[in-house]
């Protein structure tokens, strides 16, 4: 269904990049009164939400001609795995909640280049400028080890709780009592270095000219040389496809 979806996009925005083509030369002028500046430079930070996580990220952009700009960009995004599911021993009132048999917790630091091309540009201030964006870069995933509260038994009515890195042939649902404090393993962090790209659609819709508020939607892949192990029971990937939502603010100058 994912590969559905994922061409599905794809083929929409390039459809409509081509389609485009002969609108591009609007963006410059607004009402008919009214010509709209040129801001040679912006800088934006942005709410990212994807389909097995969520972060934020930061851009620079800076035009090379009326339409098109070159970008920088800077993101950090959660990754989880599709399996993970929610889990809680039922035994006891106060357990914490976490996710049964998920052995490292993920961060995906992000740096790549990329281009915005202007497919529609604004009418007027309340109109809003329709964006074809690319990126390609480095992705460093941060792998940190699970750690849980673990329960052993004293007798039948007494226990001790240890916190204990996740070990799928020592723990299971019935001696786990909950998630450890989440900073708990930070020293033994693993790093996957790969690379990224992005595609997708930004629409602009500020009403002031030196302004940005954007949202924008596509699709990124992640791809990494090694297996990242985020589960113990279910297959992991070398590929994450993802699609996502950002949400845009910023400001231009010139």
């Amino acid at each position: 269904m994912l590969s559905r979806i994922t061409t599905l996009i794809i083929f929409s925005v390039f459809a409509f990049s081509l389609n485009a083509q002969d609108n591009i030369p609007q963006q410059q002028i607004g009402a008919k009164d009214e010509v709209q500046l040129l801001y040679r430079n912006e800088m934006n930070f942005g709410a990212v939400i994807h389909t097995n996580g969520f972060g934020f990220n930061f851009r620079r952009g800076k035009h090379v001609t009326g339409f098109m700009k070159r970008v920088l960009e800077i993101e950090a995004v959660s990754l989880k795995h599709p399996k993970e599911a929610r889990a809680q021993n039922p035994l006891f009132e106060n357990s914490k909640g976490y996710f049964y048999g998920k052995q490292f917790a993920v961060i995906v630091l992000r740096a790549g280049y990329g281009f915005q091309r202007i497919l529609y540009g604004k009418q007027d201030r309340r109109g809003v400028e329709i964006r074809l964006v690319t990126f390609l870069g480095a992705s460093l995933a941060l792998a940190k080890p699970v750690y849980l509260d673990i329960l052993h038994e004293i007798d039948p009515q007494r226990y001790i709780i240890s916190t204990e890195k996740y070990d799928p042939t020592l723990h299971f649902s019935d001696n786990i009592y909950g998630r450890a404090p989440y900073f708990k393993g930070f020293d033994e962090m693993r790093f996957h270095p790969g690379g990224y790209a992005k595609l997708g659609l930004t629409f602009e819709y500020a009403d002031l000219d030196d302004d940005i508020k954007a949202i924008e939607t596509g699709i990124t892949i992640d791809v990494y040389p090694k297996v990242i192990p985020i589960m113990a029971t279910a297959k992991n990937q070398q590929v994450y496809v993802n699609l996502y939502i950002n949400f845009l603010w910023g400001r231009k100058w010139f």
